[in-house]
């Protein structure tokens, strides 16, 4: 069973070429259902039907796994299954047709334009990390791109003239202008801070640590982390919580669905609708507080 997984793996990664995210959460769950049919059903992998299926989904739900978690899991097994089919392993996909519990969608939290001013004030421009952190979260709120596409940045993306960045993400690029603190922020750090700060004069990095080499998701997760303490604010920020509200605060001041897609770099218009929600959400909410009546 462990050479299945491990084979499984591989096929993530060299025939599917998954991006790492994907592959990880596939095989996080992949490797809990390992350990779950090796030290409860003792039955190997080939061997699970749709009631081991079933039963495992229950001791999912049983130890507080939420319904989204337990749908999740239920499409990493199918995925699982169909390539035990392909290799011959299995002959059946014990996992069609099992039921799942429609998981609640969620909305996803946004800043209020007061919060993220908070935010955007939290580093101090007294030295190189200030200046280098500034940037990063005007770049950041700025354009709305995923942490994974900043952190992938070189300095040739970026056009301080053009006031624009060059993006990929899934395998597109895509032009994001910049507002005029942005590249104000990012003038600084490129022409006085970041000479400073890297070691190799070869680095290519747009965002690069204390050691002069490329930001890392981990620390700028840190980062984040660090200023949302700072600025006191309650709401649990994450790098992505700035892309939602760079979203939501586009659309809340006309920007269209399209032009935002475009922006968000998603391949479906559907992904960006969901914003639309966010935004009637707040307006009910703001409706509720407001009027006299309410």
């Amino acid at each position: 069973m462990a050479n299945l997984v491990s084979a499984y793996e591989n096929y993530l990664l060299n025939i599917k070429h998954a991006s790492a995210n994907t592959v990880s959460s596939y095989m996080r769950d992949i490797r809990q259902f390992q350990a779950y049919v090796s030290d409860v059903e003792d039955l190997p992998v080939e061997d699970c039907d749709r009631d081991c299926i079933c039963r495992y989904t229950r001791h999912l739900t049983n130890n507080g796994k939420s319904a989204a978690t337990v749908a999740r899991c239920i499409a990493s097994l199918k995925s699982f299954y169909a390539y035990c089919i392909s290799e011959g392993f299995v002959s059946e996909n014990p996992v069609h047709e099992i039921p799942q519990q429609k998981a609640e969608k969620k909305l996803p939290q946004i800043l209020t334009g007061r919060e993220v001013e908070l935010l955007l004030e939290q580093p101090k421009c007294t030295d190189l990390k200030g200046y280098r952190d500034k940037a990063m979260l005007e770049t950041l709120y700025a354009t709305g791109m995923r942490v994974s596409e900043m952190i992938a940045l070189n300095v040739s993306d970026v056009s301080i003239a053009g006031a624009f960045v060059k993006c990929e993400g899934h395998g597109k690029f895509r032009i994001i202008p910049l507002y005029p603190a942005a590249v104000k922020a990012l003038t600084t750090y490129l022409t006085e801070v970041r000479p400073k700060m890297i070691s190799n004069p070869e680095e290519e990095s747009l965002f690069v640590n204390i050691n002069g080499e490329r930001m890392t998701r981990q620390g700028f997760w840190k980062i984040i982390k660090h200023y949302q303490e700072t600025a006191q604010i309650s709401k649990d920020i994450t790098p992505h919580t700035l892309r939602h509200s760079f979203a939501a605060h586009l659309l809340e001041n006309g920007a269209d669905l399209h032009s935002l897609q475009e922006m968000l770099g998603h391949s479906d218009i559907s992904s960006t609708q969901i914003y639309t929600q966010v935004v009637k959400q707040n307006l009910k909410t703001v409706y509720n507080k407001s009027h006299p009546r309410a």
